[in-house]
């Protein structure tokens, strides 16, 4: 997959650093200009978040800011490598206002998702790495992922590595026939290509999974089985 919430390399320290709004700013610095038509704001109203690109090295950088009532800010993504912060994103709330969920490219092909847990008027991440991420843990840790191959040094590549959250957090997911506890749930949709590979081998398009962000854990619910099975594909299918 394309990006890593870990690495660092010389080069993306820089670009990291040089995201990083100065100690005690309340926003981004004048080199940064506002996208007016990106704004989210909070189902409580007391919270929106803000986004900004500038210019540098040819590249285009984007910071996130949560501004409270009062426009206070707080950097939502602070020393992120290249990968995450050289593209917009997409924000939702959950219904009570303490989760957000960004919904982020990460190159072309590639999209995660970022978890955030509200303290007071900011917030902050929710888990070690990207929830995307986690999800293709949990994915390659179950039985269905027999015979997937995830790392480039494979003879498959993992190509084109999608996350996405499935529509339907506004309601907690009502439209899918769920009575799930308010704001508690995340419907999460997992696609991947195969290359290279010379054997029939499997990936997933449209693969779902539950977290529970209480806990902190992925599931499957029974009545997802159907579906999941339709999203198992293998290269043989595809060649019909």
């Amino acid at each position: 997959m394309s990006g890593g919430w870990l690495r660092r390399t010389a080069i993306v320290l820089l670009i990291g650093l040089a995201t990083v709004a100065p100690a005690g700013a309340d926003g981004p610095g004048p080199e940064y200009k506002h996208l007016a038509d990106e704004t989210f704001t909070s189902p409580d109203g007391q919270v929106r978040i803000e986004q900004y690109s500038t210019e540098r090295d040819n590249d285009i950088l984007y910071q996130f800011w949560i501004f409270d009532p009062l426009q206070h800010g707080s950097l939502l993504n602070p020393g992120e490598d290249a990968d995450l912060a050289g593209y917009r994103a997409g924000f939702r709330f959950s219904p009570d206002s303490q989760w957000l969920v960004r919904m982020q490219k990460i190159g072309a092909g590639f999209h995660t998702l970022l978890l955030y847990r509200r303290d007071g008027n900011r917030f902050l991440p929710a888990t070690a790495k990207p929830l995307g991420e986690l999800a293709w843990d949990y994915l390659f840790g179950l039985p269905v992922s027999k015979g997937m191959q995830r790392h480039p040094e494979d003879a498959g590549v993992l190509s084109h590595a999608q996350v996405h959250l499935l529509k339907g957090l506004d309601d907690n997911y009502t439209s899918l026939g769920k009575h799930w506890p308010d704001s508690r749930y995340l419907v999460l949709s997992l696609s991947f290509d195969i290359q290279g590979q010379k054997k029939p081998s499997p990936w997933v398009e449209g693969w779902h999974c539950v977290y529970d962000m209480k806990i902190g854990k992925f599931t499957v619910p029974p009545d997802f089985a159907e579906h999941n099975a339709t999203a198992l594909k293998r290269r043989a299918q595809a060649s019909r």
